[in-house]
């Protein structure tokens, strides 16, 4: 079973998500949840690109069954699938998709 890794703020309970680029501004505003393969690199993306806020995030693990639920109840259109935390490389997949 496969399992993905999520970074969720400590303080409000919020996952971390990003915005499709791309969309022009008459489209709505979707968020996607970003999700890692592995902890490391979830941790590698807060050291990279947050390192003063880091000890505000806990890395949350996921099955895609989990994943699924989370994302249809708190209103997500997809996630985005990190696959560089330092660049970072993002593949986006809408939720229908999973």
């Amino acid at each position: 079973m496969q399992n993905y890794y999520l970074l969720r703020s400590r303080q409000n309970g919020e996952y971390v998500a990003a915005r499709q680029p791309g969309k022009t501004e008459d489209a709505p505003t979707q968020r996607y949840v970003l999700i890692f393969q592995q902890d490391h690199e979830a941790l590698s993306y807060l050291n990279a690109h947050a390192a003063d806020v880091s000890d505000r995030f806990a890395v949350e693990m996921n099955s895609l069954k989990q994943l699924k639920t989370s994302l249809e109840r708190l209103g997500f259109a997809g996630v985005g699938l990190v696959s560089d935390p330092l660049v970072p490389q993002v593949d986006f997949m809408e939720r229908r998709l999973l």
